[in-house]
């Protein structure tokens, strides 16, 4: 403290600004130079912390300055024995808001319209029921194999183009099971039971009604270009039913006549060894894809939706929730896997809104072994 004041005293001691200059050097001088030594100090015992705030991105501009108020910037300063519950409660607090935001958008897509709604379910129903009002079906086809049976009709509506339905029944199958194996599009890409789906992207998902889009390119053949379809789809449980509504756009109406016309029996034929082979996928523990697991989130509807149809009421009652599938392997069930129609409207030329087609039905009966 001395030094300082005799210097201070030296400065106004001086009549001229030299001088005054001088002296202020020489106080300043030490000052200086403690701190020149201070920072290269520092600056060599740096801690790694102190390194992001001079890290370069591409070696010339300088990076953005660490977080200071961050958990992680002072959880480095702490001891060792100190971090690990530091570290446990940031870890807990990111699930959270991980959780939450999942939720949140769940919930959202939820609120929404969806693109298939109740409406939906009313028409594939009254389709399957044949109580729509249309005309009558006529058999197109009738094939029949040891475990699987296949048949398939048409008709002309009165407004729009023809309109086409199947119905496919497995033995020694339960409706979960077929349900999972239409849903799940890993699998149908991965086995090529369906060797035209040549790509597959789920573009949007609900977790409340099980609500997906997904974005399909299938394969045509060689005098047709490959084809991109946004298909939503949902499906539902009424008893021991389930009913899945599928829609899709982009398929002009000539193209869908000639590929029932000519390929039907070459694709259909392939399911069944399709559905065999996921199976024995199953039985051997293999994970569920996440469409799979999608394809378990049902609507389920309660008893009075089928009361109000039959008596022509408006009012039906839809009850939102996740239905897990009863993994129940007891014998005498066959399963209607098809009750496929396209139920089609035209709009401008292009089949909209088809291919609506049911999931396993369930019949009670004698099971047949393998």
């Amino acid at each position: 403290m001395g030094y300082v004041l005799s210097a201070v005293a030296r400065v106004l001691e001086q009549q001229t600004a030299w001088g005054v200059a001088w002296e202020m050097v020489l106080l300043a001088g030490p000052l200086w130079a403690a701190a020149l030594i201070g920072l290269l100090l520092g600056w060599a015992w740096r801690p790694r912390w102190a390194a992001g705030l001079v890290a370069t991105a591409d070696g010339r501009h300088p990076a953005p300055f660490a977080p200071f108020a961050s958990v992680e910037f002072w959880k480095v300063q702490l001891p060792a024995r100190l971090r690990a519950p530091l570290s446990y409660a940031t870890a807990m607090a990111t699930q959270e808001k991980q959780y939450e935001a999942a939720v949140q958008g769940s919930s959202e897509m939820a609120n929404e319209e969806l693109a298939v709604g109740k409406d939906d379910l009313v028409n594939l129903w009254r389709l399957v029921e044949g109580r729509d009002g249309g005309p009558a079906w006529i058999k197109m086809m009738e094939k029949e194999l040891p475990t699987f049976t296949y048949q398939a009709w048409r008709r002309d509506a009165q407004n729009g183009p023809p309109q086409y339905q199947s119905s496919t029944i497995f033995e020694n199958a339960t409706p979960e099971e077929v349900r999972d194996f239409f849903g799940d599009d890993e699998f149908r890409m991965s086995n090529k039971w369906d060797d035209m789906l040549i790509y597959h992207k789920t573009l949007e998902e609900c977790h409340t009604t099980g609500t997906m889009k997904v974005h399909w390119v299938r394969k045509f053949p060689f005098f047709c270009s490959d084809r991109e379809y946004i298909i939503a789809r949902r499906i539902w449980k009424l008893g021991g039913a389930y009913y899945c509504v599928t829609k899709d756009m982009g398929i002009p109406y000539e193209i869908a006549k000639l590929g029932i016309r000519q390929g039907m029996w070459g694709c259909v034929k392939r399911i069944e060894p399709g559905l065999r082979a996921y199976q024995k996928v199953r039985a051997a523990g293999e994970p569920l894809s996440p469409s799979a697991m999608m394809a378990q989130i049902n609507t389920k509807v309660g008893d009075n939706f089928v009361r109000s149809l039959e008596s022509n009421s408006g009012e039906t009652e839809i009850m939102e929730g996740e239905e897990k599938p009863a993994r129940n392997h007891v014998a005498r069930y066959l399963v209607l896997g098809g009750a496929v129609a396209l139920a089609c409207t035209l709009d401008q030329g292009l089949l909209t809104k088809a291919l609506i087609f049911g999931v396993a039905r369930k019949f009670v009966g004698q099971r047949k072994p393998l």
